[in-house]
């Protein structure tokens, strides 16, 4: 594999990255040149949103080419271009060949929820902390624990399971991901378990997950949530959330818990005003900019 590598003013990095997929670049990313200095640029967007602009004032664009004939090609009708006014090539350079897995696998290591409470790759050796634990390789899906809003409906869990001798009864994981919540649920004491999501590659990712976690979960698409649930639980984002208020509310049972993340701190008064019709949403936990809202029926 070979890197384009290109200095661009912020004006022209959209056009130079749509030349670049149209010359069949393999990939193309954009960061910033100055990154980790005095010159750094915050570029803060909603999740799922378009970003407020496409790249920096000095962007950085890597482009990934099979050869080098591509790249050196790439490089030479790019620079004869006028769009490519103000843009300087950085040079053509080889991908030293790496153990990606191995690399990939670096990255992941055990997370503890709980002091007793583990999220643990299945390369890793179990810490001896450990009395109740999750199997879980990063996936297809969302979820692998080290999330905040993850951790944080982990947390509720743990706090509402049987180990506090309250039974978390039926629940529901709607937006299951990974089935992390749903497998969750289940080390710590619920009786029955739908788990739900649009993607099917999500429904079969948690479907293999609770398997290797020797747990039962039903799995499947959201016409599988029927009826009541002491516990449900929906960690996605704050629109489809606000969205989904009354569906949600109407599976929550009498005496049964709504847990919610996926919610920015400033994203609260916004949710409550979405749920008051059905439920009285609060706070519950924070993390990293990030918050748990849960309500009781």
């Amino acid at each position: 594999m070979f890197e384009l590598n290109l200095l661009c003013p912020e004006e022209r990095v959209e056009t130079v990255s749509d030349a670049l997929d149209a010359l069949e670049a393999l990939s193309v990313s954009v960061e910033d040149a100055d990154a980790h200095t005095d010159a750094e640029q915050a570029l803060f967007g909603e999740p799922g949103m378009p970003p407020p602009r496409e790249g920096w004032q000095r962007s950085r664009i890597t482009a990934l080419f099979p050869t080098q004939e591509a790249a050196e090609e790439a490089r030479q009708l790019l620079q004869a271009q006028d769009f490519f006014e103000g843009c300087i090539v950085q040079g053509v350079s080889v991908v030293q060949e790496q153990d990606w897995v191995r690399l990939t696998q670096s990255q992941f290591a055990p997370v503890d929820i709980t002091p007793d409470f583990w999220i643990v790759p299945t390369w890793h050796e179990m810490p001896a902390a450990a009395r109740r634990s999750i199997r879980l390789d990063p996936g297809l899906a969302f979820g692998t624990g080290t999330h905040p809003t993850t951790r944080m409906c982990l947390r509720w869990i743990a706090k509402h399971g049987d180990a506090a001798g309250q039974a978390l009864g039926r629940v529901l994981d709607y937006g299951c991901g990974s089935g992390i919540l749903a497998i969750g649920a289940a080390k710590f004491g619920a009786t029955e378990i739908d788990a739900v999501d649009i993607d099917a590659a999500a429904v079969e990712s948690t479907r293999q997950n609770a398997q290797a976690n020797g747990v039962q979960v039903n799995a499947g698409l959201p016409e599988r949530a029927q009826g009541q649930y002491q516990t449900v639980l929906a960690n996605i984002l704050a629109t489809p959330l606000k969205v989904l208020a009354p569906l949600l509310s109407g599976h929550v049972a009498q005496g049964g818990h709504l847990v919610l993340a996926g919610i920015l701190e400033r994203q609260a008064e916004e949710l409550q005003e979405a749920y008051a019709p059905w439920l009285q949403l609060q706070v519950s936990d924070r993390e990293d900019g990030w918050i748990l809202m849960t309500a009781r029926r």
